[in-house]
């Protein structure tokens, strides 16, 4: 799962990084808003942890400019600025949660799971595809009851599959998603991760199918 930070505080920047790759969150972090806005037009994200006091553009301009894209990636503001009338208008302008500094980072990360499973329609932290069920909040697969045994490639490669709701995605945006920035990988290695996870869901009727011209997705064997 890729998130974007865009915070230019360096210790909270290098603390809220850390903390979520930790739990083998994919962070590429802006620190500071131009950055930030090349980031989102550039890249794939499952969510952004946004600061409102960033220089060379603020907080509320990034996701003003988000929403009138369109673009419903989840956003969690993180700021010092405890004005109660900027909270009101980030909310009013798309932000999806709100969450004051200093924070507690198990905090920050259960606000994080909440958006997220919001926008994938979860009451709970569980996404379900056929026999496949993934917890958002421990990060893993159990498909017929069992645990889903996977690497740390092949588990962010599903999970970007299992949240997208069985819409298609390109392997430049599936590339994307699944490397940082610092990551020197070849165009092949996308396909060795899908290959291997296939045959992991094939024995279960689940499968990853290449629609010529969208892109990958998952999909039920049927009888």
């Amino acid at each position: 799962m890729k998130i974007l930070l865009i915070e230019d505080d360096e210790v909270i920047g290098d603390a809220v990084k850390t903390s979520l790759e930790k739990t083998d969150y994919i962070v590429e972090w802006a620190k500071n808003g131009l950055e930030g806005e090349i980031a989102l037009t550039d890249q794939h994200f499952e969510a952004v942890i946004l600061d409102l006091g960033l220089p060379k553009k603020g907080g509320l301009e990034i996701l003003k400019n988000l929403r009138l894209k369109k673009i419903k990636l989840p956003v969690l503001i993180i700021s010092a600025n405890e004005n109660f009338d900027n909270k009101i208008l980030g909310l009013d302008l798309g932000a999806d949660d709100y969450l004051a500094k200093p924070f507690n980072l198990v905090e920050l990360h259960a606000r994080l799971r909440a958006i997220i499973r919001r926008t994938n329609q979860s009451a709970d932290n569980i996404i379900e595809f056929g026999s496949l069920s993934f917890n958002i909040k421990d990060r893993s697969f159990l498909i017929q009851g069992k645990e889903l045994n996977l690497s740390k490639r092949e588990l962010n490669l599903l999970e970007v599959f299992i949240l997208k709701n069985n819409r298609s995605i390109t392997k430049e945006a599936l590339l994307e998603k699944l490397y940082s920035w610092d990551d020197d990988i070849s165009q092949n290695a996308i396909e060795v991760y899908i290959h291997r996870v296939r045959n992991k869901l094939k024995p279960y009727g689940i499968k990853i199918v290449n629609r010529r011209g969208l892109g990958y997705s998952l999909s039920l064997i049927s009888n």
